[in-house]
């Protein structure tokens, strides 16, 4: 294999120096099995479920979030570039209140962590991203995989974890992930299957984590307006 873009060009702050060749060129083969890099920089909004606790509908291109909790009774409408927002809590708007920015904050880590479950397989070159080609190991499900390493730096809310990260080797899908909440831990915390991807919008998604799901997964070409602007609940 070869260490190249195939059209997949690294974020910038992906370290590229002490990443790999043979790790960025299965990142490559990974992000045109999932339909490619144009159809993930074209897609627009996704929705989907967390575990059944909260849903959450997400802008790419303005970086608008909106997460509904209904155990909660929470509404949190955040932007993640420029971290503005409104928020509903327990039934009551708090977005004039000093507490604002640290729900804004807690919305943000939400997104942060509900998104990677879904869609980190496209975020294999995302910036402060190392990437390491580990070699190849078997699945919990007995399939060759190739193996990658991502860890971290100055990035993200935990920058001392570690993943590595299982590649069948016959259609070059992400199937399986471990996590280390730190990079010098010798066992993972857990291993999580990434099974049955479907075909949403043009690219694919997969919400299957084993014991955990991801549900009500959709791609979408437009939104109503009043999903990143109204703090009236949506999915209740």
């Amino acid at each position: 294999m070869e260490g190249t873009d195939v059209g997949n060009p690294a974020a910038e702050g992906f370290n590229l120096e002490a990443s790999d060749a043979e790790a960025i060129a299965v990142a490559d083969e990974v992000m045109e099995a999932l339909g490619g890099r144009k159809a993930w920089d074209e897609t627009r909004y996704i929705t989907w479920t967390f575990f059944g606790r909260r849903t959450l509908w997400w802008d790419k291109k303005t970086g608008d979030v909106r997460i509904e909790v209904p155990a909660d009774s929470a509404v949190y409408l955040v932007n993640i570039h420029d971290k503005t927002g409104k928020v509903l809590l327990n039934g009551t708007d708090i977005s004039s209140t000093d507490s604002l920015d640290q729900y804004l904050e807690r919305a943000e880590s939400i997104w942060i962590n509900d998104a990677y479950w879904l869609v980190m397989p496209y975020k294999l070159k995302d910036s402060g991203v190392t990437l390491k080609y580990v070699g190849q190991d078997t699945m919990q499900g007995g399939a060759p995989a190739d193996v990658l390493q991502l860890t971290f730096e100055e990035v993200g809310r935990t920058p001392d974890n570690k993943y590595l990260v299982y590649v069948d080797e016959e259609d070059r899908l992400v199937k399986q992930w471990q996590f280390f909440g730190n990079y010098e831990d010798p066992e993972p915390r857990f291993t999580t299957p990434w099974l049955n991807y479907e075909q949403h919008g043009a690219i694919l998604l997969s919400g299957d984590r084993g014991n955990n799901k991801l549900t009500d997964i959709a791609v979408s070409e437009s939104m109503p307006e009043e999903t990143f602007t109204s703090l009236e609940p949506i999915k209740w």
